[in-house]
């Protein structure tokens, strides 16, 4: 028997379980998807499906939020931080290679 676990980007979760897992409202996640801050996997029947990726993203867009950031403000906060991650792995990636 496998215990095969979803991908992190492969969409599983509906938007209840989603809102309730980040610990926010299901209005919050339309509004979200909305300003563009997240775009979720869709069914044939356009139901959204949310990844672990997503919410990993729905948790960064609740701290920005705490700490002050207006939607706006994590419009151009998010796409920074996905951009010094990817570098940031690209970095170990080459130190990696020259160890």
């Amino acid at each position: 028997m496998h215990d095969r676990q979803p991908r992190a980007s492969q969409g599983v979760y509906g938007i209840t379980v989603a809102a309730d897992l980040v610990g926010t409202g299901v209005q919050n996640l339309r509004a979200y998807e909305t300003r563009g801050l997240l775009t979720p996997a869709r069914t044939a029947g356009g139901t959204r499906r949310y990844s672990a990726d997503d919410l990993d993203r729905l948790r960064r867009i609740g701290d920005l939020l705490d700490a002050g950031l207006n939607l706006a403000g994590i419009a151009m906060v998010l796409p920074l931080q996905d951009e010094n991650a990817r570098l940031r792995k690209q970095g170990d990636e080459f130190s990696g290679e020259e160890a």
